[in-house]
């Protein structure tokens, strides 16, 4: 990176670090209502390290690193707030992420290297459609710290796109995963509303797709490939086409 790149990039980190340990401070009570949660639902029992989770692989980037991608999920899941990772997409999602660039070398990504991972809120629970469960159990107050960090994560999504792109010869693509809950009604359509006002230069860069979770994304990718296509070609068409659907434009 450039020296300005590199000064936006670390810029942009301190903001978000502050911005979970902010939102964290914002309701105390929030961890105890994620431990009732996971002690509740169905499916393995747990322990509730971070209720905000700040993802640490941030830390570990270096002025000499190449980025070629900014990925955003949806919010961190069990594996994500444990106590030995606070990182994201570690799970098993992360996995398959993972292995998806690996098995594509043709486009020149070391999903562990060259992307930064960021989610549409950093608020954790088990599974994404339990933030519902969490919001019932949390009331009007913790709605709108939900909607609030959706607000602030498409913000910081911005200035880390700027930031980083000050030095590229061309656009850095903005891969968003699981656009489903990004629709009118859904969780994330706070996050959604506040990407239509972003800046014409982050809006023409994003890419919309399925989960990498029970090999969504592959699936949807190999089902909708046409003969003979690229596998970029075929990435970008797709992810324009859910890109026009859920922000449209």
């Amino acid at each position: 990176m450039t020296d300005p790149a590199w000064q936006a990039f670390c810029k942009f980190r301190r903001k978000f670090r502050n911005l979970c340990e902010k939102t964290a401070d914002e309701i105390p009570r929030l961890k105890n209502l994620q431990q009732r949660l996971a002690e509740t639902r169905q499916g393995p029992a747990y322990t509730v390290d971070t209720p905000v989770v700040y993802n640490g692989t941030l830390d570990s980037i270096t002025k000499t690193d190449e980025i070629k991608l900014i990925l955003v999920a949806d919010n961190p899941g069990i594996k994500e707030q444990a106590l030995e990772n606070r990182r994201y997409l570690v799970g098993p999602s992360g996995k398959l992420a993972e292995k998806f660039f690996r098995e594509n070398p043709v486009l020149g990504i070391d999903f562990r290297k060259n992307v930064i991972i960021l989610n549409k809120t950093p608020i954790h629970t088990p599974r994404t459609g339990e933030l519902r469960e969490l919001c019932r159990a949390g009331g009007p107050e913790l709605q709108t710290l939900i909607e609030t960090t959706q607000k602030k994560m498409a913000d910081l999504l911005q200035e880390c796109y700027y930031g980083l792109s000050k030095d590229l010869e061309k656009a850095l693509p903005v891969w968003i995963t699981g656009y489903s809950e990004m629709k009118k009604g859904g969780i994330f359509a706070v996050y959604t509303e506040s990407l239509k006002t972003a800046s014409p230069g982050l809006k023409e860069s994003l890419y919309l797709y399925r989960h990498f979770s029970m090999n969504q994304f592959t699936i949807d990718l190999a089902q909708q490939r046409r003969k003979g296509e690229s596998l970029q070609s075929c990435l970008d068409r797709i992810g324009l086409a859910y890109r026009l659907r859920i922000v449209g434009v």
